[in-house]
């Protein structure tokens, strides 16, 4: 646990048994964050806080989507980041805030066991930085809500980002098969495959959620969450940033799906083409079958062939499989 207490001194840490003396000051900020939910934590938010069991019980399991409750002192805010793990596969980070006017309480939400740790802690390090460097003062704990939660879009962007630099790569080594020629090929076309719809599902993760998190704050704006004045305007601009980042992830989700689609009618009239060539292999070795199958075992037999019998069979069967070549030239197949 760490706690903090921003005043006119600036940040300053404090053992957490100091948790309610400074929750009687009215010239500062406390910030408690937690970076595990456990016996301890549960007592000193019940007991101390006297926080809603209903959103204490919320804190102890993974919450699948963002959600806010509005309580008499307090606001209850759950919210999720994206952090890549294992290829194709995309953590849900959580991060649950308890926010008032004098106090925001971070709890840190439980994480797979296939996450890193570290992924957890990628929010509340930026902000304390900046409380650190000075280049943040909030007045009220809504202010450094809506600070840390700033920092959660910005990840969301970073994390966009990333994907769409994974995108451009793929792009970069299609195009350089495209401009090849039809005969080009990709080397490894079931990896390359499995990269798009990859990233595909990264977009998507992180399109869910910018607009799963948007839908929550703009109710938050509507029911008035924050009270009025400034701290409802933070509200809306959470929304907006939200909503900015769910665009962005709409349009690069289009690209990439249209580069799938490319790929994918490419590979279609590949697949078009190879079966016109073996249907025309078919057609052509057809008469040999047919005619051979029918007069073999009357012209070529042991030590009594029949020379021009066979000469006239060899030469129907070539008069039609040229035959079938030129119509099947006529039809285009070739």
């Amino acid at each position: 646990m760490q706690l903090r207490f921003i005043g006119p001194d600036g940040l300053a840490e404090h053992p957490t048994d100091a948790v309610s003396e400074l929750l009687r000051r009215p010239d500062g900020v406390v910030w408690l964050d937690l970076p595990r939910w456990d016996g301890e934590a549960e007592h000193l938010l019940r007991e101390v806080f006297g926080f809603h069991p209903r959103a204490l019980s919320q804190c102890a399991q993974r919450n699948r989507v963002p959600t806010f409750e509005v309580y008499a002192d307090h606001v209850f805010l759950v919210l999720h980041s994206p952090h890549a793990g294992a290829p194709g596969h995309v953590h849900s980070i959580e991060l649950d805030q308890f926010v008032g006017e004098r106090f925001l309480v971070t709890v840190h939400g439980p994480l797979s066991s296939a996450a890193d740790p570290a992924a957890a802690q990628v929010e509340v390090t930026a902000l304390a930085a900046l409380l650190a460097a000075g280049d943040l003062s909030p007045q009220d704990g809504y202010e450094l809500c809506y600070a840390l939660t700033s920092t959660v879009a910005q990840r969301l962007g970073a994390f966009i980002a990333e994907l769409t630099a994974g995108l451009w790569d793929l792009e970069y080594r299609f195009q350089a098969v495209v401009s090849g020629g039809p005969s080009a090929r990709l080397r490894e076309p079931e990896q390359f495959l499995d990269e798009l719809f990859r990233a595909r599902h990264g977009f998507l993760v992180a399109r869910t959620q910018a607009a799963t998190s948007r839908e929550v704050f703009t109710r938050m704006q509507q029911v008035g969450a924050f009270g009025e004045g400034a701290a409802q305007k933070r509200i809306e601009d959470i929304a907006d940033q939200l909503g900015h980042l769910c665009a962005l992830a709409d349009v690069e989700k289009d690209n990439l799906q249209g580069t799938i689609e490319f790929y994918q009618a490419r590979t279609n009239t590949e697949l078009t083409l190879a079966a016109e060539r073996l249907a025309v292999i078919a057609a052509v070795t057809l008469p040999v079958t047919a005619v051979s199958s029918i007069l073999g075992m009357n012209l070529i037999v042991n030590g009594s062939t029949q020379p021009a019998e066979l000469a006239v069979a060899v030469l129907l069967m070539g008069a039609m499989s040229f035959l079938l070549l030129v119509w099947a030239k006529r039809q285009g197949w070739w």
